[in-house]
């Protein structure tokens, strides 16, 4: 999920949008080169348990192109000439692809944040603490700021451990179970409600406006096929060591059971309650193609739309993923893939 910082370039408002974009190399900028080789520039951004994506193909048509070193960090910002530009981070080069006739150069570079030590395996348990504490303890082991809702860092946590396993995949564990979006940007650990819908700064972004008019194609898809009543989650009474129920939401009728059985009365509660609310998101989902991107859209950007039926216009809807690409002599085009705002505010 991306910052919402901005940075200006001096370039006059052309009589037709054009786009434009800013690369830049351990300081250096690296635009001027890159443009005048580049044949596409992809950006795909999402909140799911894999590092933003920057792809860049360049010609090598005169055998001159030297070849990037890996972990060479990049700098990317996005948008039209004559408008503030949006940063999207910093991305780590970790995969180089030489392929022809013709001759051209792929590079892969992924999130810089999501390498080194947050991608090292380890383990440790906690004990009657809160998930603040255990998400501060996982920053400062890998020397990172951060920020996590108020109400989600006061959560009582019993009893968790960390198997062999990675403070990313931890912390998309943690995630999951609690039905946050866990982000790494510009070495600050960001820990929000999905519905949060806030950058890596904390800070609340601006619920996007687009019409009919604006769009190229899309795909609305609305399913009960997976629709439940409620989610049964177990807990293990440690006094009489009996397993006991939970139910967020109805406890009759269509219900899904959560496999594991949690420490305390109240984990069960917290992993019923998210399931349920991904459960009411994934039920409505709508995929839109814009000829004129909007680089302004990242992971979470919470979007309303208007112009095509009233299902669609009457739903609030939320960025799972986006994709920006700048293709040689076009503009940017953005595609997002999106589902329904929780409407959720109770067990």
């Amino acid at each position: 999920m991306a910052d919402q910082d901005d940075q200006y370039r001096q370039e006059p408002a052309p009589l037709h949008p054009a786009p434009t974009y800013a690369l830049t190399v351990a300081g250096k900028d690296i635009t001027p080169f890159v443009d005048a080789r580049l044949i596409s520039l992809t950006l795909t951004e999402g909140r799911e348990n894999t590092a933003d994506q920057l792809d860049l193909d360049l010609s090598d048509h005169d055998g001159l192109l030297e070849l990037p070193r890996k972990e060479a960090e990049i700098e990317l910002s996005i948008g039209w000439l004559g408008q503030l530009l949006v940063d999207k981070g910093s991305f780590v080069v970790d995969e180089v692809e030489h392929t022809g006739a013709p001759d051209k150069v792929t590079i892969r570079a992924r999130a810089a944040d999501m390498g080194g030590e947050i991608r090292n395996r380890k383990e440790k348990s906690w004990r009657n603490t809160t998930l603040g504490t255990v998400l501060a303890d996982l920053a400062k082991r890998s020397k990172l700021t951060h920020k996590v809702d108020e109400r989600l860092a006061k959560t009582a946590i019993t009893h968790i451990t960390q198997t062999n396993e990675s403070d990313m995949h931890f912390l998309t564990r943690l995630a999951r179970k609690y039905d946050a979006v866990a982000t790494v940007k510009k070495k600050h650990l960001l820990f929000m409600p999905i519905n949060g819908t806030k950058n890596s700064k904390g800070e609340k972004l601006p619920t996007i406006h687009i019409t009919r008019r604006d769009g190229d194609q899309h795909r609305w898809s609305s399913s009960t096929r997976d629709a439940f009543d409620g989610v049964k989650a177990y807990w293990s009474d440690s006094v009489n060591g009996k397993r006991k129920l939970v139910v967020a939401g109805k406890k009759d009728g269509n219900t899904k059971t959560l496999k594991e059985t949690y420490a305390s009365e109240k984990d069960a509660l917290d992993a019923a309650k998210a399931e349920r609310q991904r459960i009411e998101r994934g039920m409505a989902t709508f995929e839109l193609a814009l000829a004129m991107g909007r680089p302004e859209i990242t992971a979470q950007s919470p979007i309303k739309v208007s112009g095509w039926k009233e299902e669609i216009d009457g739903d609030d809807w939320l960025v799972k993923e986006v994709t920006h690409s700048l293709n040689d002599g076009s503009g940017w085009t953005s595609k997002a893939q999106m589902e329904r705002g929780s409407r959720l505010t109770s067990t």
